[in-house]
């Protein structure tokens, strides 16, 4: 291993140091968090890209995590970077020790806060928006590295900085294939997590990277609903809650299940059809029905577009005033309808005046030069916020 290890060397962390950063692996003050691989120590140590506090995962053979896992997680982070993916800021190997060293993400896996009014619908839909970032990134590299497939997407292992950015983690179990194929089938024994596994995979021992997909598609259903998707007792899985969460969503009755809080404003409509459509899509049980990762992607910045553009209020603005005298008549069932349209821009008053909204709602106007024509030349005035 050490000869293995000798290429990663600017990211060697000396025993020493995390000990002292740790206080000797104190677990009342400095663990933050504890899982099958070890424990999950904070500290302040000097590494590869300054000085800063990390997370310190102290792998503990016992619990089944080894030389395998610590090497795949040095080798995938060291090799595949982006904002939406955990950083590796070190290592250490030493006195039979297995120590990794990640950036810091101070809010905790979002498991934590799934039933949380702490997060608004706007926040929840830009987690699942950076997660499945992250994972189109590594699912369709574009020939800048090998295609990578998780294989452990759950909620538990998606971290949030201090701004509620999202950082996919934990990659010891994933598997690296070609990046130049469509389709790429890895045979290999089944690992995963209950109620995340993809069951084509956990049956058929065949891997690709929808599997990915349908993990995602019951984390966007976690978020969507506000909790796990297993039940547990005795620290057993009592019950799957997935088979569920579909059946709602065929029959239309999400609103049973949705997450609800009376201090969050409620998810706007075309969010949700958008949002739990693409999140069904993902659980289909045919990988060739579930969608691209970058498909995911770009349903979920619709629905966070929806959803933000529903929160914009402008008291100030007549929207059905508005809409009767554009140029072009808007035929609008809502306000919501007009503000669509009003982010792209109308024209008034015979076409002489350009009003638009932008992204924070604010009004803004142009007015053209032959309004200005048919003024008096002699009063010049300000207009504000327009040209």
């Amino acid at each position: 291993m050490d000869a293995f290890l000798q290429q990663f060397q600017n990211l060697k962390i000396q025993l020493e140091e995390i000990i002292l950063a740790t206080n000797n692996f104190d677990n009342q003050n400095n663990c933050i968090g504890r899982g099958g691989f070890g424990k999950v120590y904070k500290g302040e140590v000097s590494h590869s890209k300054g000085q800063s506090m990390v997370a310190i995962k102290r792998l503990d053979c016992r619990h089944g995590q080894g030389a395998p896992e610590f090497l795949k997680e040095i080798t995938t982070l060291s090799r595949y970077c982006h904002e939406n993916l955990i950083s590796l800021l070190g290592f250490c190997h030493q006195e039979d020790e297995m120590i990794l060293v990640y950036e810091y993400a101070s809010r905790g896996s979002l498991d934590r806060y799934l039933n949380s009014p702490l997060l608004t619908w706007t926040q929840r839909l830009k987690i699942c928006l950076d997660v499945a970032k992250g994972l189109s990134y590594l699912h369709d590299p574009r020939e800048t590295h090998q295609r990578l497939i998780h294989c452990d997407v759950k909620s538990s292992n998606i971290l949030l900085d201090e701004q509620w950015n999202a950082k996919v983690s934990d990659f010891g179990l994933s598997v690296m294939g070609p990046a130049n194929e469509q389709y790429s089938v890895i045979v290999i024994l089944a690992a995963g997590t209950p109620g995340y596994c993809d069951p084509q995979y956990a049956m058929t021992h065949t891997l690709t990277k929808e599997s990915d997909v349908y993990s995602l598609g019951v984390v966007l259903f976690e978020v969507l609903c506000g909790r796990l998707c297993c039940t547990y007792s005795n620290g057993c899985v009592q019950q799957i809650l997935v088979p569920t969460w579909i059946e709602s969503y065929e029959e239309k009755k999400l609103y049973d299940i949705i997450f609800k809080d009376p201090t969050i404003q409620p998810l706007e409509q075309s969010a949700l059809k958008t949002f739990s459509n693409i999140a069904y899509r993902c659980l289909k049980e045919s990988r060739e029905d579930r969608p691209k990762m970058a498909e995911v992607v770009t349903e979920l910045e619709t629905a966070l577009d929806n959803e933000e553009f529903s929160n914009w209020i402008n008291p100030l603005i007549d929207y059905d005033e508005m809409s009767k005298n554009a140029e072009t008549p808007l035929n609008c069932s809502s306000k919501d309808e007009v503000r669509k349209f009003l982010s792209k821009g109308v024209l008034l008053k015979g076409g002489k005046t350009w009003i638009s909204l932008n992204k924070k709602g604010e009004r803004c106007g142009m007015v053209s030069f032959a309004e200005c024509l048919d003024s008096d030349p002699n009063e010049f005035k300000s207009v504000f916020d327009s040209r």
